[in-house]
């Protein structure tokens, strides 16, 4: 990726060490003070959610403030949640580098808000999925347990998040097909040629086992 290499040359004092941990620090907090101001009425999630209407108007803080909204109102569930992102964005960044690590989030966010034009509403699903497929892709065969006692590897879920995605992409209306594409952006900007040359090796690879088949084919039937 020279590319990369040259903006990392550039840029690469910019970075933020530990991003994925002070994210999921300001996700708690603010869960947090969802339930002490509940009390009051008050929804310190909804001051910080991107609404595009409201940030277009002034509030621009949402195009940000909407990384930290808390997808669930569970704790047991934020809590694993929390921990599985943050395992996944700090394995991320002892890979790439900070550099990279932010910036492949970075391009989530961009994404994510602009698939927020289309829909009226930004959410960090998709990015924090961009997260999991990227860890998916470097680690297949890395395993977790699933509800918390069968072992499965990252590569098979991942074929079930395609899956939703292309499902999604068929039947879902133009609206959720822009926020899944701008959202997954970063994902293919950072594989895409990774995933163009895994493609042209199976097909090398399956050519080459179909010619091998048919040749032992017609060495048996010379044979009978």
């Amino acid at each position: 990726m020279n590319w990369l290499d040259k903006l990392e040359r550039k840029f690469g004092r910019l970075g933020i060490p530990n991003l994925m941990l002070y994210i999921v620090v300001t996700v708690a907090a603010v869960f947090i003070g969802d339930v002490i101001f509940s009390v009051q009425g008050i929804s310190l999630s909804g001051y910080l959610a991107l609404y595009t209407q409201a940030a277009v108007h002034g509030q621009f803080w949402r195009f940000l403030t909407f990384l930290f909204v808390p997808p669930t109102t569970s704790i047991i569930s934020l809590f694993f949640f929390l921990y599985f992102y943050y395992f996944l964005g700090s394995t991320l960044e002892n890979v790439w580098g900070t550099f990279r690590f932010n910036l492949y989030y970075l391009v989530g966010v961009i994404g994510a808000i602009v698939a927020a034009f289309f829909t009226g509403y930004g959410t960090s699903t998709y990015l924090n999925l961009s997260l999991f497929l990227a860890f998916a892709f470097l680690f297949p065969d890395h395993e977790i347990l699933l509800f918390f006692f069968l072992p499965i590897k990252m590569k098979y879920l991942a074929y079930v998040d395609w899956a939703l995605f292309a499902l999604q992409l068929i039947f879902g209306d133009w609206a959720t097909r822009a926020a899944i594409i701008a959202s997954l952006v970063n994902f293919f900007l950072f594989f895409g040629g990774d995933l163009l040359r895994f493609v042209k090796n199976e097909r090398k690879y399956g050519a080459q086992r179909r010619n091998f088949r048919r040749e032992m084919k017609n060495q048996r039937n010379r044979y009978w």
